[in-house]
């Protein structure tokens, strides 16, 4: 692996950490049905959305100026 995904990687298991800190569970919770997971899927990429959104605008802006 490569020095980029093993930064990947040590994200990906701190941002687990914090998660299961903050909702007291982890990914392997079994209390969600197939709707609920693909519904936060869609809320996650919606949230990815938005900030794509702004990083466009950022870059749109600063061509102008």
């Amino acid at each position: 692996m490569s020095k980029i995904e093993d930064k990947v990687c040590a994200k990906i298991q701190a941002r687990a950490e914090v998660g299961e800190k903050k909702y007291g569970t982890t990914m392997e919770r079994e209390d969600l049905n197939l709707t609920e997971w693909l519904t936060h899927l869609q809320e996650e990429l919606m949230d990815a959305t938005v900030y794509v959104e702004k990083l466009i605008y950022i870059a749109t802006k600063e061509k102008i100026e």
